[in-house]
């Protein structure tokens, strides 16, 4: 009977886990939360940009990437991983570029209930710090308005498990993301 309660106001996810059903209280807050997010200062598209060459070798250097950065596929667009495994904590940057607008994270078609997706300002830019809360961190997502219809993501794995806290894989994701958006400012 209490587990029954506990789950009152659940739904099930793929994985068979359980997590909030969206009322119309969170949908306002959605709303609020893309309210929140700053003004893109100008246009910096995504388009015939190498994301393996996004970042410096001087940046690569300060994340720690000890492997040749290498395209990986990708459903929503061209990605590029980036692995920093000369020491632990061993982690991975995948940088990627999706077609899509940043409030489709918050009330749009990419919205998920089962993620924490929080408003940032990335060098001015609109962005999101999008992860799981539940369960042993494994990742964290900050996605950049960059254009319209153009959102640059920056996703943050952890390799080795259990040695890097979830504010810190969203602060390394967070950072990773300003240094590639200093880097497409500086080519356009």
């Amino acid at each position: 009977m209490l587990a029954t309660a506990a789950l009152a106001g659940c739904s099930a996810g793929t994985e068979g886990t359980p997590y909030p059903v969206e009322t119309a209280a969170t949908a306002a807050s959605q709303s609020a939360k893309a309210a929140q997010l700053p003004q893109r200062p100008a246009e910096l598209t995504l388009q015939n940009v190498d994301l393996c060459d996004v970042l410096p070798q001087v940046q690569l250097d300060a994340l720690k990437i000890t492997s040749v950065p290498r395209e990986a596929p990708e459903p929503d667009g061209p990605v590029c991983v980036f692995d920093a495994d000369g020491a632990e904590p061993m982690h991975s940057y995948h940088v990627g570029a999706v077609a899509a607008d940043l409030d489709q994270w918050i009330t749009g078609a990419r919205k998920k209930n089962s993620m924490t997706t929080v408003p940032q300002n990335i060098g001015g830019y609109p962005a999101l710090t999008n992860y799981r809360a539940a369960g042993d961190p494994a990742d964290c997502e900050t996605l950049v308005g960059v254009a319209r219809g153009q959102t640059l993501t920056v996703q943050t794995f952890a390799i080795t498990r259990g040695k890097l806290t979830q504010p810190q894989l969203c602060e390394m994701s967070a950072h990773a993301a300003d240094l590639a958006l200093q880097s497409l400012k500086s080519r356009n």
